[in-house]
């Protein structure tokens, strides 16, 4: 038996391998779409949301998944499960392009599901993940947030990998939309694309806020975080932040969990949080599929054409 001083601890830096999903959120926005249907479901031109989102993590490696549901959000394990009706169905068909896609996102990852119970904010969906996750580092995806590719995730791990701690996504934003997030007060490092956050506030003031660098939706945080958001009273909205607890990391010494680091993203992101960008987004998507361009583009430059002249 190996002496105890050669166990893990746990903030001690080591692989990321488990990727945390919340999804209990009510949707309130896409009302009354979403009074049956959760958010994540809402679909991307043919593929939901959550899928881009869980596929993001597995092409970062991350093959295990935790969903954080909550009621009425059945369906999210249903699309994540085999569906042997349909297809036989198709396979009797002999539609083996839409039989793989029916097959693609029930192979893509191993998907576990807990339940949240009551919405009471991303710090106390993250903190329901940690029976699964343990003494582990992890990372936290939002299905609010498409990331064009996993460049960002594994630039993340990476960086956790080398310093220990914890690793938010960091996007500059205008100064009138800084109150929308947690906003990071910031150093640089050595690294270009690194710094070292000194501060963390959710959803600032324009005044308040330490910067205009953003938290988007992607952590990877050390397992030192959980006895914190447990001891994390209700902030922004009657909600435990998760922001609030990385906040108390900020101060801590590697041994003891923290600290935090941001890694600058200026990449493609697609907030489909609010009806206008989830508008924009599907546009976007169906004009980069060959299949759907060569009609799309062309109604839509005359769609605009006939909006800018006044004609129906």
């Amino acid at each position: 038996m190996s002496d105890s001083t050669d166990q893990k601890r746990p903030s001690d830096p080591g692989p990321v391998t488990k990727a945390v999903v919340p999804a209990a959120g009510l949707g309130t926005r896409f009302l009354p779409a979403t009074k049956a249907t959760p958010k994540e479901m809402l679909p991307i031109v043919d593929k939901p949301a959550i899928q881009y989102v869980v596929e993001e993590a597995v092409a970062a490696d991350l093959q295990d998944v935790l969903m954080i549901t909550g009621r009425s959000k059945r369906s999210i394990e249903d699309h994540f499960d085999r569906a042997y009706e349909l297809e036989e169905a198709l396979e009797a068909k002999g539609d083996e392009e839409r039989l793989r896609s029916v097959r693609e996102s029930s192979d893509l990852a191993q998907v576990h599901y807990v339940r949240q119970g009551e919405p009471r904010g991303l710090g106390h969906a993250v903190l329901c993940a940690e029976a699964h996750v343990g003494d582990n580092p992890f990372a936290v995806l939002l299905g609010d947030d498409l990331i064009e590719s996993a460049d960002l995730l594994r630039r993340m791990i990476e960086v956790r990998e080398k310093h220990g701690g914890n690793v938010v996504a960091l996007m500059e934003v205008e100064p009138e939309q800084v109150s929308l997030y947690g906003c990071a007060g910031i150093e640089p490092t050595d690294e270009d694309d690194v710094v070292a956050v000194t501060d963390l506030v959710e959803k600032p003031s324009p005044e308040q806020a330490p910067s205009r660098w953003a938290i988007i939706g992607r952590y990877v945080c050390d397992p030192a975080v959980f006895p914190i958001l447990r001891e994390t009273p209700p902030g922004r909205g009657g909600e435990i932040q998760l922001t609030d607890a990385l906040r108390e990391l900020v101060r801590r010494k590697p041994e003891d969990g923290g600290p935090v680091y941001g890694v600058l993203f200026r990449g493609r992101r697609y907030d489909t949080g609010n009806k206008a960008d989830y508008i924009r987004t599907v546009v976007d998507f169906a004009c980069r599929r060959p299949d759907l361009a060569e009609e799309l583009l062309p109604w839509l430059r005359d769609f605009v054409d006939r909006r800018e002249a006044g004609r129906p």
